[in-house]
Protein backbone atom coordinates (compact mmCIF):
# COMPACT_ATOMS: atom_id res chain seq x y z
CA UNK A 1 0.00 0.00 0.00
CA UNK A 2 1.46 3.68 -1.36
CA UNK A 3 1.99 5.67 1.60
CA UNK A 4 0.75 9.33 0.16
CA UNK A 5 3.33 11.78 2.13
CA UNK A 6 5.82 9.68 0.58
CA UNK A 7 4.39 9.16 -3.42
CA UNK A 8 7.03 9.09 -5.79
CA UNK A 9 9.86 8.86 -3.33
CA UNK A 10 12.41 6.17 -2.92
CA UNK A 11 12.57 4.56 0.54
CA UNK A 12 15.06 1.93 -0.63
CA UNK A 13 13.69 -1.67 1.52
CA UNK A 14 11.75 0.95 3.78
CA UNK A 15 11.23 -1.05 5.86
CA UNK A 16 10.09 -5.05 5.77
CA UNK A 17 7.13 -5.91 7.33
CA UNK A 18 8.91 -6.65 10.65
CA UNK A 19 10.00 -2.89 10.59
CA UNK A 20 13.45 -3.91 9.31
CA UNK A 21 16.25 -2.33 6.86
CA UNK A 22 18.00 -5.48 5.90
CA UNK A 23 19.70 -6.39 9.32
CA UNK A 24 18.67 -3.12 11.01
CA UNK A 25 15.92 -1.67 13.23
CA UNK A 26 12.64 -4.26 14.16
CA UNK A 27 11.56 -4.03 17.44
CA UNK A 28 13.14 -5.08 20.98
CA UNK A 29 10.72 -3.98 23.85
CA UNK A 30 8.70 -5.97 26.34
CA UNK A 31 5.26 -7.91 24.90
CA UNK A 32 3.21 -5.58 26.79
CA UNK A 33 4.82 -2.84 25.17
CA UNK A 34 5.08 -4.41 21.60
CA UNK A 35 0.76 -4.66 21.74
CA UNK A 36 0.71 -0.84 22.32
CA UNK A 37 3.37 -0.26 19.44
CA UNK A 38 1.50 -2.54 16.55
CA UNK A 39 -1.47 -0.21 17.88
CA UNK A 40 0.58 2.98 16.74
CA UNK A 41 1.49 1.15 13.57
CA UNK A 42 -1.96 0.12 12.59
CA UNK A 43 -3.62 3.95 13.47
CA UNK A 44 -0.27 5.12 11.25
CA UNK A 45 -0.96 3.02 8.23
CA UNK A 46 -4.70 4.00 8.25
CA UNK A 47 -4.86 7.62 8.79
CA UNK A 48 -1.71 7.77 5.82
CA UNK A 49 -4.93 7.12 3.81
CA UNK A 50 -7.63 9.27 4.94
CA UNK A 51 -7.69 12.13 3.15
CA UNK A 52 -8.98 14.20 5.73
CA UNK A 53 -5.97 13.56 8.19
CA UNK A 54 -3.92 14.40 4.97
CA UNK A 55 -6.02 17.60 4.06
CA UNK A 56 -5.49 18.47 8.03
CA UNK A 57 -1.67 17.82 8.09
CA UNK A 58 -1.22 20.00 4.72
CA UNK A 59 -2.99 22.62 6.01
CA UNK A 60 -0.79 23.24 8.90
CA UNK A 61 2.32 22.58 7.25
CA UNK A 62 1.88 25.21 4.80
CA UNK A 63 -0.20 27.65 7.02
CA UNK A 64 1.11 27.15 10.53
CA UNK A 65 4.38 25.64 9.85
CA UNK A 66 5.59 28.30 6.75
CA UNK A 67 5.87 25.19 4.35
CA UNK A 68 7.61 25.10 1.57
CA UNK A 69 10.72 26.33 3.04
CA UNK A 70 12.93 28.01 0.34
CA UNK A 71 16.37 27.13 -1.40
CA UNK A 72 18.81 29.57 -0.93
CA UNK A 73 21.43 30.42 -2.78
CA UNK A 74 24.90 31.11 -1.13
CA UNK A 75 26.46 33.31 -3.14
CA UNK A 76 28.78 35.30 -0.81
CA UNK A 77 29.83 31.83 1.00
CA UNK A 78 30.06 30.03 -2.00
CA UNK A 79 32.51 32.71 -3.74
CA UNK A 80 34.31 32.55 -0.45
CA UNK A 81 34.84 29.24 -0.53
CA UNK A 82 35.76 28.72 -4.10
CA UNK A 83 34.60 25.58 -6.05
CA UNK A 84 30.98 23.83 -6.41
CA UNK A 85 28.21 26.31 -5.47
CA UNK A 86 26.45 25.87 -1.64
CA UNK A 87 22.81 25.89 -1.73
CA UNK A 88 20.67 25.92 1.38
CA UNK A 89 17.24 24.48 2.02
CA UNK A 90 16.45 26.51 4.76
CA UNK A 91 14.49 24.38 7.01
CA UNK A 92 15.58 27.15 9.78
CA UNK A 93 12.67 29.30 8.74
CA UNK A 94 10.32 26.78 9.73
CA UNK A 95 7.84 27.80 12.77
CA UNK A 96 9.81 27.27 15.37
CA UNK A 97 13.09 26.75 13.95
CA UNK A 98 14.11 23.71 12.87
CA UNK A 99 12.80 20.98 11.12
CA UNK A 100 11.44 19.15 14.13
CA UNK A 101 8.36 20.85 13.70
CA UNK A 102 7.48 18.75 10.69
CA UNK A 103 7.25 15.22 12.39
CA UNK A 104 5.97 16.62 15.61
CA UNK A 105 2.68 17.83 13.88
CA UNK A 106 2.15 14.72 12.48
CA UNK A 107 3.08 12.64 15.42
CA UNK A 108 0.59 14.73 17.79
CA UNK A 109 -2.48 14.63 15.11
CA UNK A 110 -1.64 10.96 14.98
CA UNK A 111 -1.82 10.98 18.93
CA UNK A 112 -5.23 12.90 18.95
CA UNK A 113 -6.58 10.22 16.44
CA UNK A 114 -5.86 7.55 18.55
CA UNK A 115 -7.72 9.31 21.68
CA UNK A 116 -4.40 9.56 23.69
CA UNK A 117 -4.09 12.73 26.42
CA UNK A 118 -0.79 13.41 26.39
CA UNK A 119 2.43 13.37 24.34
CA UNK A 120 6.11 12.67 25.91
CA UNK A 121 9.50 12.71 24.46
CA UNK A 122 13.05 13.17 24.74
CA UNK A 123 15.25 16.26 23.53
CA UNK A 124 18.44 16.71 23.36
CA UNK A 125 19.10 20.34 22.13
CA UNK A 126 15.44 21.53 22.73
CA UNK A 127 14.77 22.09 19.15
CA UNK A 128 12.35 18.81 19.28
CA UNK A 129 10.98 19.46 22.44
CA UNK A 130 9.80 22.62 21.53
CA UNK A 131 8.55 21.25 18.59
CA UNK A 132 6.29 19.05 20.35
CA UNK A 133 5.43 21.42 23.22
CA UNK A 134 4.04 23.25 20.04
CA UNK A 135 2.21 20.88 18.20
CA UNK A 136 0.98 20.06 21.57
CA UNK A 137 -0.24 23.24 23.04
CA UNK A 138 -1.95 23.66 19.10
CA UNK A 139 -3.89 20.44 19.17
CA UNK A 140 -4.71 20.21 22.90
CA UNK A 141 -2.97 17.79 24.70
CA UNK A 142 -0.71 17.54 27.58
CA UNK A 143 3.14 17.57 26.86
CA UNK A 144 6.19 16.17 29.49
CA UNK A 145 9.60 16.65 27.92
CA UNK A 146 12.35 14.63 29.36
CA UNK A 147 15.98 16.51 29.04
CA UNK A 148 19.42 15.90 30.49
CA UNK A 149 20.31 18.59 33.00
CA UNK A 150 24.20 19.34 30.93
CA UNK A 151 21.70 20.13 28.03
CA UNK A 152 19.07 22.21 30.34
CA UNK A 153 21.47 24.46 31.36
CA UNK A 154 23.36 24.53 27.66
CA UNK A 155 20.18 25.05 25.69
CA UNK A 156 18.77 27.64 28.33
CA UNK A 157 16.29 29.52 25.43
CA UNK A 158 14.35 26.32 24.43
CA UNK A 159 13.67 25.30 27.88
CA UNK A 160 11.67 28.57 28.65
CA UNK A 161 10.29 27.89 25.29
CA UNK A 162 8.73 24.49 26.58
CA UNK A 163 7.89 26.13 29.80
CA UNK A 164 6.14 29.20 28.09
CA UNK A 165 4.30 26.71 25.64
CA UNK A 166 2.52 24.42 28.86
CA UNK A 167 5.42 21.78 28.48
CA UNK A 168 6.62 20.11 31.65
CA UNK A 169 10.58 19.74 31.33
CA UNK A 170 12.03 16.81 33.64
CA UNK A 171 15.74 17.18 33.97
CA UNK A 172 17.44 13.97 33.89
CA UNK A 173 19.92 13.90 36.70
CA UNK A 174 21.65 10.34 35.97
CA UNK A 175 24.37 9.14 33.58
CA UNK A 176 26.04 11.89 31.24
CA UNK A 177 22.46 14.01 31.80
CA UNK A 178 22.30 14.12 27.78
CA UNK A 179 20.06 13.08 24.87
CA UNK A 180 20.96 8.94 25.76
CA UNK A 181 20.01 9.90 29.33
CA UNK A 182 16.92 11.84 28.56
CA UNK A 183 15.72 9.01 26.03
CA UNK A 184 15.76 6.06 28.43
CA UNK A 185 14.08 8.37 30.82
CA UNK A 186 11.31 9.23 28.54
CA UNK A 187 11.09 5.39 27.49
CA UNK A 188 10.67 4.25 31.40
CA UNK A 189 7.80 7.40 31.66
CA UNK A 190 6.35 5.48 28.49
CA UNK A 191 6.04 2.12 29.85
CA UNK A 192 4.24 3.26 32.73
CA UNK A 193 1.25 4.88 30.99
CA UNK A 194 1.11 3.16 27.47
CA UNK A 195 -2.86 3.69 27.09
CA UNK A 196 -3.43 7.41 27.71
CA UNK A 197 0.20 8.69 26.62
CA UNK A 198 2.18 8.02 23.52
CA UNK A 199 6.29 8.27 23.53
CA UNK A 200 6.68 10.43 20.38
CA UNK A 201 10.27 9.88 19.25
CA UNK A 202 12.16 12.80 17.99
CA UNK A 203 13.89 11.39 15.53
CA UNK A 204 14.42 8.00 12.73
CA UNK A 205 15.49 6.13 15.98
CA UNK A 206 13.81 3.29 18.70
CA UNK A 207 11.11 0.63 17.58
CA UNK A 208 9.65 -0.10 14.40
CA UNK A 209 7.21 1.88 13.26
CA UNK A 210 8.91 5.25 14.58
CA UNK A 211 12.25 4.66 12.29
CA UNK A 212 9.59 5.02 9.48
CA UNK A 213 6.90 7.22 10.65
CA UNK A 214 9.29 10.16 11.20
CA UNK A 215 11.08 9.76 8.04
CA UNK A 216 7.54 10.18 6.15
CA UNK A 217 6.90 13.14 8.22
CA UNK A 218 10.36 14.15 7.12
CA UNK A 219 10.13 13.66 3.44
CA UNK A 220 8.61 16.91 2.65
CA UNK A 221 11.94 18.06 3.03
CA UNK A 222 13.26 16.18 0.12
CA UNK A 223 10.22 16.14 -2.04
CA UNK A 224 10.84 19.72 -1.88
CA UNK A 225 14.05 20.52 -2.37
CA UNK A 226 14.32 18.00 -5.13
CA UNK A 227 11.89 20.20 -7.09
CA UNK A 228 13.21 23.23 -5.83
CA UNK A 229 16.97 23.27 -6.64
CA UNK A 230 15.81 22.01 -10.55
CA UNK A 231 13.77 24.97 -10.60
CA UNK A 232 16.92 27.02 -9.49
CA UNK A 233 19.86 25.24 -11.63
CA UNK A 234 17.79 23.44 -14.30
CA UNK A 235 19.50 19.90 -12.88
CA UNK A 236 19.02 17.93 -9.74
CA UNK A 237 22.38 18.78 -7.33
CA UNK A 238 25.65 16.62 -7.34
CA UNK A 239 25.94 16.78 -3.67
CA UNK A 240 23.12 16.73 -0.93
CA UNK A 241 24.83 17.12 2.52
CA UNK A 242 23.05 17.05 5.96
CA UNK A 243 23.73 16.52 9.82
CA UNK A 244 23.14 13.28 11.26
CA UNK A 245 22.85 12.89 14.93
CA UNK A 246 19.62 10.12 15.02
CA UNK A 247 18.97 11.77 11.24
CA UNK A 248 15.90 12.14 10.97
CA UNK A 249 16.57 15.62 8.53
CA UNK A 250 19.18 13.63 6.58
CA UNK A 251 16.50 10.92 6.15
CA UNK A 252 14.07 13.93 5.27
CA UNK A 253 16.13 15.60 2.41
CA UNK A 254 18.05 12.26 1.18
CA UNK A 255 14.38 10.12 0.66
CA UNK A 256 13.90 12.62 -2.81
CA UNK A 257 17.07 11.56 -3.88
CA UNK A 258 17.66 8.05 -3.31
CA UNK A 259 16.72 6.81 -7.13
CA UNK A 260 19.34 9.30 -8.34
CA UNK A 261 22.58 7.58 -8.88
CA UNK A 262 24.31 10.80 -9.75
CA UNK A 263 23.46 12.38 -6.11
CA UNK A 264 26.09 12.14 -3.91
CA UNK A 265 24.58 11.99 -0.53
CA UNK A 266 26.99 12.88 2.21
CA UNK A 267 26.09 12.42 6.23
CA UNK A 268 28.00 14.43 8.51
CA UNK A 269 28.66 12.97 11.94
CA UNK A 270 30.02 15.15 14.76
CA UNK A 271 33.72 14.08 15.04
CA UNK A 272 33.63 15.96 18.70
CA UNK A 273 36.96 16.67 20.15
CA UNK A 274 38.46 14.07 17.06
CA UNK A 275 37.90 10.21 16.59
CA UNK A 276 41.13 9.59 17.98
CA UNK A 277 39.40 10.48 21.34
CA UNK A 278 36.28 9.40 23.22
CA UNK A 279 35.40 12.57 22.96
CA UNK A 280 32.79 11.84 19.77
CA UNK A 281 29.44 10.62 18.48
CA UNK A 282 30.91 9.25 15.19
CA UNK A 283 28.47 6.64 15.20
CA UNK A 284 28.74 5.36 11.81
CA UNK A 285 32.04 5.80 11.31
CA UNK A 286 33.76 4.12 14.53
CA UNK A 287 30.36 1.93 15.79
CA UNK A 288 29.29 -1.77 15.58
CA UNK A 289 25.60 -3.25 15.10
CA UNK A 290 24.01 -3.15 18.43
CA UNK A 291 20.50 -2.82 19.98
CA UNK A 292 19.67 0.21 21.87
CA UNK A 293 16.13 1.79 22.94
CA UNK A 294 14.10 -0.87 21.50
CA UNK A 295 15.90 -1.27 17.40
CA UNK A 296 18.80 -2.72 15.98
CA UNK A 297 21.59 0.04 14.27
CA UNK A 298 25.04 0.68 14.35
CA UNK A 299 26.53 2.11 18.08
CA UNK A 300 29.11 3.15 19.96
CA UNK A 301 29.37 0.08 22.60
CA UNK A 302 31.72 -1.01 25.24
CA UNK A 303 33.04 -5.00 24.92
CA UNK A 304 29.80 -6.26 27.05
CA UNK A 305 27.41 -4.01 24.63
CA UNK A 306 26.81 -1.24 26.42
CA UNK A 307 26.27 2.46 25.10
CA UNK A 308 29.06 4.05 25.46
CA UNK A 309 29.33 7.57 27.10
CA UNK A 310 29.45 10.12 23.74
CA UNK A 311 30.06 13.90 22.80
CA UNK A 312 29.29 16.63 20.66
CA UNK A 313 29.30 20.71 20.95
CA UNK A 314 25.82 20.04 19.36
CA UNK A 315 23.76 18.86 21.61
CA UNK A 316 21.30 16.81 19.41
CA UNK A 317 24.14 14.97 18.19
CA UNK A 318 25.50 13.50 20.78
CA UNK A 319 23.15 10.25 20.81
CA UNK A 320 25.36 6.48 20.72
CA UNK A 321 23.25 4.98 18.29
CA UNK A 322 22.09 6.44 14.14
CA UNK A 323 18.59 5.40 12.44
CA UNK A 324 19.11 2.24 11.50
CA UNK A 325 18.13 2.99 7.68
CA UNK A 326 21.08 5.02 7.71
CA UNK A 327 23.08 1.96 8.96
CA UNK A 328 21.43 0.15 6.23
CA UNK A 329 22.52 2.84 3.65
CA UNK A 330 25.72 2.89 4.54
CA UNK A 331 26.29 -0.93 4.35
CA UNK A 332 24.95 -0.94 0.75
CA UNK A 333 27.28 2.14 0.26
CA UNK A 334 24.40 4.94 -1.11
CA UNK A 335 25.36 7.57 1.71
CA UNK A 336 28.92 8.56 2.47
CA UNK A 337 29.40 9.55 6.30
CA UNK A 338 31.79 11.70 6.98
CA UNK A 339 31.91 13.58 10.33
CA UNK A 340 33.32 17.18 11.50
CA UNK A 341 34.80 18.19 14.59
CA UNK A 342 33.82 20.67 17.18
CA UNK A 343 36.35 23.31 15.75
CA UNK A 344 35.06 22.89 11.84
CA UNK A 345 31.43 23.07 13.27
CA UNK A 346 31.83 26.86 15.02
CA UNK A 347 33.93 27.96 11.74
CA UNK A 348 31.19 27.12 10.06
CA UNK A 349 28.89 28.75 12.83
CA UNK A 350 30.68 32.29 12.37
CA UNK A 351 31.36 31.46 9.05
CA UNK A 352 27.89 31.54 7.55
CA UNK A 353 26.74 34.21 10.06
CA UNK A 354 29.45 36.46 8.53
CA UNK A 355 29.14 35.42 4.54
CA UNK A 356 25.49 35.08 4.61
CA UNK A 357 23.79 36.69 7.54
CA UNK A 358 22.30 33.03 8.92
CA UNK A 359 23.23 32.44 12.00
CA UNK A 360 22.74 28.22 11.91
CA UNK A 361 22.25 25.76 14.95
CA UNK A 362 25.28 24.44 16.10
CA UNK A 363 23.89 20.65 14.61
CA UNK A 364 23.56 22.21 10.66
CA UNK A 365 27.34 23.62 11.26
CA UNK A 366 28.77 20.21 10.86
CA UNK A 367 26.76 20.03 7.40
CA UNK A 368 27.79 23.36 6.42
CA UNK A 369 31.82 22.65 7.70
CA UNK A 370 31.42 19.47 5.58
CA UNK A 371 29.61 21.21 2.51
CA UNK A 372 32.59 23.88 2.57
CA UNK A 373 35.57 21.07 2.60
CA UNK A 374 33.56 19.04 -0.39
CA UNK A 375 33.04 22.59 -2.61
CA UNK A 376 36.95 23.02 -2.65
CA UNK A 377 37.50 19.48 -4.68
CA UNK A 378 34.50 19.93 -7.03
CA UNK A 379 34.05 22.56 -10.16
CA UNK A 380 32.60 25.73 -10.01
CA UNK A 381 29.58 24.69 -12.12
CA UNK A 382 28.52 22.04 -9.84
CA UNK A 383 26.24 22.23 -6.96
CA UNK A 384 25.90 21.26 -3.33
CA UNK A 385 22.54 21.25 -1.39
CA UNK A 386 22.89 21.49 2.24
CA UNK A 387 20.26 20.50 4.86
CA UNK A 388 20.20 23.60 6.89
CA UNK A 389 18.28 21.88 9.33
CA UNK A 390 17.64 24.53 12.26
CA UNK A 391 18.49 28.44 13.11
CA UNK A 392 21.37 28.92 15.91
CA UNK A 393 19.35 30.98 18.28
CA UNK A 394 19.06 28.68 20.88
CA UNK A 395 23.24 28.29 20.59
CA UNK A 396 24.65 32.05 20.84
CA UNK A 397 24.84 32.46 24.44
CA UNK A 398 26.88 29.14 24.61
CA UNK A 399 29.28 29.70 21.45
CA UNK A 400 30.15 33.27 22.91
CA UNK A 401 30.84 31.89 26.28
CA UNK A 402 33.13 29.14 25.02
CA UNK A 403 33.57 30.18 21.38
CA UNK A 404 34.76 33.78 21.97
CA UNK A 405 34.75 35.66 18.65
CA UNK A 406 37.77 37.14 19.18
CA UNK A 407 40.04 33.93 18.66
CA UNK A 408 37.54 33.89 15.45
CA UNK A 409 37.82 37.31 14.07
CA UNK A 410 41.03 36.83 12.88
CA UNK A 411 41.50 39.84 10.04
CA UNK A 412 38.56 42.34 11.47
CA UNK A 413 35.01 42.30 10.65
CA UNK A 414 32.87 41.97 7.37
CA UNK A 415 33.64 38.60 7.10
CA UNK A 416 36.92 38.91 6.08
CA UNK A 417 38.42 36.44 8.64
CA UNK A 418 36.45 33.72 7.08
CA UNK A 419 39.98 33.14 5.04
CA UNK A 420 41.46 32.24 7.55
CA UNK A 421 38.46 29.85 8.80
CA UNK A 422 39.05 28.49 5.24
CA UNK A 423 43.34 28.14 5.69
CA UNK A 424 42.63 26.49 8.82
CA UNK A 425 40.28 23.93 7.27
CA UNK A 426 42.77 23.58 4.21
CA UNK A 427 45.45 22.89 6.37
CA UNK A 428 43.67 19.79 8.01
Amino acid sequence: MQNPLTTGINTTNAPDANGRFGEFGGSYIPPELQTVMDEVTDAYRQIVQDPAFLTELSDLLHHYVGRPSPVYYAKRLSEAVGGAQIYLKREDLNHTGAHKINHCIGEVLLAKRMGKKKVIAETGAGQHGVALATAAALLGLECDIYMGAVDIKKEAPNVSRMKILGATVVSVERGTKTLKDAVDAAFEAYLEDPVDQIYCIGSVVGPHPFPMMVRDFQAVVGIEARKQIQEMTDALPDAVVACVGGGSNAMGIFSAFLDDKEVKLYGVEPAGKGLDTPLHAATITKGKPGILHGFKSLLLQDESGEALPVYSIASGLDYPGVGPQHSFLHTIGRVIYESATDREAVEAFYGLSRMEGIIPALESSHAVAHAIKLAQSMDKEQVILVNLSGRGDKDIDYVLEHYPLVDYEVNGSNGNGFKEFLAHIKEK
